[in-house]
C-alpha cells in the first residue's frame, strides 16, 4: 500500500517547470505577450519602447521550440518554417537567429540587451528578467 501511495504521489508531480519568455535585465520595455507574438512573426522589429528586437529560438525539432510555436504563435513547426520562407523569399523578413541549447539562450540574453528568447523557467538568472509564461 505504501509503494501505491508513493507511486501516485511521484504521478502527480509535474514533470518540469513552466517556459518563460525572457529579454535582458536591463531592457526597461514593457514587453507582454501580444508583443513577443509580433516580434517573432516578424510584424514587430522594435520593443514597445522602441529600441530594435533581435529575437532568438531553437533548431528545428527542439520541444521547447515546438511548444513556443504552438502555444505563443499558435502555428505548428511546419506552418512556422513555411511562414518564415514565405517572407524570406519575398524579401519581407528575416527569420529569428538560431541558438544551440537553453544555456546559450540564457546567455545571449543576459549579454544583449535588444535580444529576446524563451527558456525553462529554471534556468532564469539576473541577467534576465521573465516578461511572459506559456
Amino acid at each position: 500500500m505504501k509503494k501505491l501511495a508513493l507511486l501516485c504521489l511521484a504521478l502527480a508531480m509535474p514533470v518540469s517547470a513552466a517556459n518563460v519568455v525572457i529579454v535582458n535585465a536591463n531592457n526597461a520595455s514593457a514587453t507582454d505577450m501580444d508583443a513577443v507574438q509580433r516580434i517573432y512573426l516578424g510584424k514587430l522589429k522594435a520593443f514597445p519602447d522602441g529600441s530594435k528586437a533581435l529575437p532568438l529560438t531553437y533548431d528545428q525539432g527542439d520541444g521547447t521550440r515546438e511548444s513556443f510555436n504552438n502555444t505563443v504563435l499558435g502555428k505548428s513547426e511546419s506552418q512556422y518554417s513555411a511562414f518564415w520562407s514565405k517572407l524570406v523569399f519575398t524579401g519581407r523578413g528575416t527569420p529569428p537567429e538560431t541558438v544551440a541549447s537553453q544555456e546559450e539562450m540564457v546567455k545571449l540574453v543576459g549579454t544583449n540587451p535588444n535580444t529576446i528568447g524563451y527558456v525553462d523557467e529554471s534556468l532564469v538568472n539576473d541577467t534576465v528578467k521573465v516578461v511572459g509564461t506559456f
